[in-house]
């Protein structure tokens, strides 16, 4: 990081002696302008102090908007997950999974819109996606441990010398380099994690970290080790609807006389039977396809490691080889109970429009319905490596080179043969009535069984089946050239340039192999009774609302993988597909969904940095500009096709040739993207800032697919189909950043800013014409002018005259194929582009207070962001909207003197739009509500050496909720539970 020169006040002073992580730093102070060399007392500052501190003289002396989070000490990061930590800083909010941190949003961008890199280089990124192939571009921060971190900076302003594909924020993580910290320094932890959510893992786990930094040979040579084993057993309880359903406030669903034409719309059982009914009124309303629960036990084990190298062969030269190691492996086993309505008559309670949504929804059943009561068990692994080597020069006096390469791989898939994600369905039939009761936060299912029924295991029956397998793979190599050129006086301080090669190949794959036999197979009695464990709903839950008496009390739990097998000798060969296994309860490695990426970027930059007085104050100037240039070649895995067949009267249908090909597009761009900061110290430790930058973030990777695919009905004048565009722009934004500081004692400040975002290229979709594979069409040539020449406008007639007198293009099925002198079929291709424009602004304030000397302090910061661009709940278009904007708050109190440290920690997250697609598909918003967290941890230094601590994370056990249109809209309550932590470390 390029730290800027300033006027040294005492406060200052003592902040540089504390930048470096080893906490100590010992520096010369000049006096009067003479040379004459000052002893200068070292100050140690430790623990929260002195990782404050750190982090307030990062934000202070950086060039722009720049925030940090600083070790404690060496191995000791604040919290024990890398995106809680984030969430601490001003305009940082994150997503959880399985109740830790895991990607950031920044000042309203989401996380595809934010660049993570590894001491300055760019990592490659991978995901998974539980019902397709991951098109995202974020970094998930569970995959890495915290304890061989060193600090984390946050760039909200772009910078020419930091790599692109960072709209919303580049963040920087810095491992422990041992040059920098001489001498011998080692610590060892170990933690017991108390998770009290699981039911069947261990409810202690253990946690072990140490990390090695030592120099040798009068400290020219450096090696440093940190490693790290992390495993946890952990439950959550969900309550999820399978999405909804939304219509027009004027449309009436089938009736049962087959009336009306809106499958999933309002069906009344008889007059005043929905109350309040959304047909009276204007605007749009929405019903449950189905409610359920669902008990998930998850074991997570994470490993990680990095090595370093350093050697100072001379004074003027360091070179640094190191290998960073991470995986995250995580097995998710769960049982479901869920009702599917089918959206027969239904009476129930509504809220007022234009958004409707039932406050209770009732459907009756002619015949029993099924009562579902499914399971799982998948497991995936996330790994990364990166080997890296750096050569620091100094050339002269003025002049500073650093060259930089690294090769580095990020892969994520399923961990078993069972696929990233599957579910085997079974049911009983018990349902005569279903109500759904959506009032409270807690959505109640109630059921309704016939006299003589009940909800038994000797009734269950195996239903569908599904292996999904998704797979995601980026490398990425990377070289950099970066130098730095110091003027002895003058006004123009110093010039950074630079150039860099980095080359990005992304290949992220999907296959399924599915049973839709969900309507049973099979009979009752095929799976052993041994296997079903009864339990309650209510009694897994602690949400309120979750102990209504209405709510359905019984549901089974079973071993998958028993169930599995005797489902595989049983039904193995139901069903079209088969996995790897041979049947279809396995995954499958034949792809359906395969897309490969390339993208190669060239860059360079120049960076000027002025630094002079005006008026008696301290004036620095950055102004930069980077340019780069990004070519793209796309491949994508295509169903292919022979010719188009007409089946009857207006029935056109695509002949596939039952092989898949790869098509390949291409692609390029090219930015310029300039940045200027300015500061002025207005008065002693009063810096006010104003920067400008221009940032880009790049497409998802299904947007920029090489391939399309084509819908198999044709209509009589073409088809259609989608496709991805690589020669989409990038998106891009314009930053304007005003803010003032007041750094007023040690470790404390206080600080407010406002910014703006003009977004651009945000992605759309149109339709082009595109004659796809040149397939004739048979209605489009020769013969049909012939035969409608001959019998008159008459689809049944031309057909029959076809068949008759072309019999050689006819199969035995009676379809007319196209043939040569057919004129090719022309097919409406929805392609993504660049069409939509967004701004958004807001305003940051951060405040942290150390008490004097009672060991007291505290940090308190909000962030409240606004866009123009915000999703109509009352609309049923495809829209955009930007994901992710919301409001942010901290609260942080702590104590830190002598022996003892505690910090109590409060973060809040306003509700934001997570999607604008639901979970069927449709085109329905989905939120996730406001959240509040409590945390705390404490840490006793019994001597020089050891100390003892312990952690709590979210004590107060808050749940997550996300609803669509309206909050009774539900989609997900997600309970994880509080989690503790005790330990200890030793320290050498």
């Amino acid at each position: 990081m390029n730290i800027k020169r300033f006027k040294k006040t005492q406060l200052a002073a003592s902040l540089a002696l504390a930048f470096a992580s080893s906490s100590v730093i010992a520096q010369d102070n000049e006096q009067n302008n003479n040379d004459v060399e000052q002893d200068v007392e070292v100050i140690k500052i430790k623990g929260i102090k002195g990782s404050l501190v750190r982090s307030m003289d990062v934000k202070r002396s950086s060039d722009g908007v720049v925030e940090s989070i600083s070790a404690e000490d060496i191995g000791k990061f604040p919290d024990t997950n890398l995106a809680e930590s984030l969430q601490r800083i001003t305009g940082v909010s994150i997503d959880r999974a399985n109740g830790e941190g895991s990607r950031v949003t920044v000042r309203g961008f989401g996380p595809d819109f934010n660049l993570v890199t590894l001491n300055g280089r760019q990592m490659p990124t991978s995901s998974l996606e539980a019902t397709s192939a991951s098109s995202s571009r974020s970094f998930d921060f569970a995959n890495l441990a915290s304890e061989g971190v060193a600090a984390v900076d946050v760039y909200k302003t772009g910078r020419a010398d930091i790599p692109t594909g960072g709209m919303g924020s580049t963040i920087n993580i810095r491992t422990t380099r041992p040059l920098d910290a001489p001498g011998l320094k080692a610590t060892v932890g170990l933690k017991g994690v108390m998770d009290q959510s699981t039911d069947e893992g261990s409810s202690i786990t253990p946690e072990l970290s140490g990390l090695y930094s030592n120099t040798f040979e009068d400290d020219t040579i450096g090696v440093a080790l940190s490693a790290s084993y992390q495993k946890r057993d952990s439950g959550n309880q969900q309550a999820n609807s399978g999405g909804w359903r939304t219509f027009p406030a004027s449309v009436n669903g089938f009736d049962w006389a087959g009336n009306n034409a809106e499958w999933g719309g309002l069906i009344p059982d008889g007059e005043g039977a929905h109350q309040n009914s959304p047909l009276d009124g204007e605007g749009v309303y929405s019903v449950p396809q189905s409610l359920g629960y669902a008990f998930h036990e998850i074991e997570r084990t994470r490993t990680n490691g990095q090595l370093t190298l350093q050697y100072r062969p001379v004074d003027s030269l360091v070179t640094t080889l190191d290998y960073t190691y991470s995986k995250n492996e995580v097995q998710d086993r769960y049982n479901d109970v869920s009702a599917w309505f089918n959206f027969g008559p239904s009476s129930g309670q509504w809220t007022d429009g234009p958004v409707a949504a039932p406050l209770v929804y009732t459907e009756v059943f002619g015949a029993p319905g099924d009562l579902a009561q499914g399971g799982g068990n998948f497991s995936t692994a996330n790994e990364n490596k990166s080997l890296g080597f750096n050569a620091d020069w100094q050339v002269n006096d003025n002049l500073n080179m650093t060259f930089d390469f690294h090769s580095s791989s990020a892969e994520s898939g399923p961990d078993g043969p069972y696929g990233s994600n599957n579910v085997i369905g079974m049911a009983t039939w018990v349902r005569s009535v279903s109500t759904a009761d959506f009032s409270g936060d807690f959505p109640v299912l109630s059921i309704t069984m016939p006299d003589g029924v009940s909800n038994q295991a000797e009734n269950m029956r195996v239903t569908g089946s599904s292996f999904r397998n998704s797979q995601m793979r980026t490398d990425i190599d990377q070289f950099q050239l970066d130098g730095e050129y110091v003027f002895d006086d003058g006004v123009l301080e110093s010039i950074d340039f630079g150039v860099s090669s980095t080359e990005v190949e992304n290949r992220s794959a999907f296959s399924n192999v599915q049973q839709d036999n969900w309507g049973g197979v099979g009979e009752a009695g095929d799976i052993d009774l041994s296997v079903f464990e009864s339990d309650s709903i209510s009694g897994n839950f602690g949400v309120s609302g979750s102990n209504d008496p209405d709510l359905l009390q019984q549901f089974f739990r079973w071993d998958f993988d028993t169930v599995r097998d005797i489902a595989d000798q049983t039904y193995g060969q139901i069903g079209p597909n088969a996995g790897d296994c041979g049947s279809s309860f396995c995954a499958s490695s034949d792809m359906t969904t395969d897309r490969r990426t390339e993208e190669e970027q060239q860059a360079a930059y120049i960076q000027a940095n002025f630094s002079d007085w005006w008026a008696g104050m301290p004036v620095n100037l950055v102004a930069g500009v980077r340019y780069e240039k990004t070519d793209v070649t796309s491949r994508a895995l295509v169903p292919t096709y022979s010719s188009i067949g007409w089946a009857g009267d207006n029935e056109f249908n695509l002949i596939s040739t039952g092989e898949s090909e790869f098509s390949e597009l291409t692609g390029s761009y090219s930015n310029v993207l300039p940045n200027i900061d300015f500061d002025i110290e207005v008065m002693e430790d009063v810096i006010l800032r104003a920067s400008y930058s221009t940032t880009i973030a790049r497409p998802g990777y299904s947007d920029i697919q090489g391939g399309q695919t084509l819908n198999s009905l044709v209509r009589i004048n073409g088809g259609t189909g989608a496709r991805g565009n690589p020669d989409l722009e990038p998106f891009e934004s314009d930053n304007f950043d005003l803010s003032a500081e007041w750094y007023y004692g040690e470790a404390s400040y206080v600080a407010l800013g406002y910014f703006r975002k003009d977004g651009q290229n945000f992605i759309g979709r149109t339709t082009v014409e595109e004659q796809t594979f040149n397939l004739p069409h048979p209605a489009q040539g020769a013969r049909y002018d012939e035969a409608l020449a001959a019998v008159g406008n008459n689809n049944t007639l031309i057909r029959q005259y076809i068949i008759e007198n072309y019999p050689e293009t006819v199969t035995e099925n009676g379809v007319i194929l196209g043939v040569d002198g057919d004129a090719p079929a022309t097919f409406d291709i929805s392609i993504p582009v660049n069409q939509k424009d967004t701004e958004l602004d807001g305003w940051e304030f951060a405040w942290q207070h150390i008490y004097g000397d009672s060991g007291f302090g505290s940090i308190i910061n909000l962030t409240v962001v606004d866009g123009d661009i915000n999703y109509d709940n009352q609309s049923q278009e495809e829209q955009f909207a930007l994901l992710g904007l919301s409001d942010s708050a901290n609260f942080v109190a702590f104590y830190d003197k002598n022996d003892l440290q505690v910090r109590l920690a409060y973060n809040w997250r306003d509700t934001f739009l997570d999607s604008t697609i639901n979970t069927l598909g449709l085109q329905n918003p989905i939120y996730v509500e406001d959240y509040g967290q409590w945390d705390f941890n404490a840490n006793y230094q019994v001597n020089e050496n050891l100390s003892v601590f312990v952690e709590g994370i979210n004590i107060t056990d808050e749940y997550t909720r996300s609803h669509e249109r309206a909050k009774e809209q539900i989609v997900n309550l997600t309970q994880t539970g509080p989690r503790y932590n005790i330990g200890v470390r030793y320290s050498f």
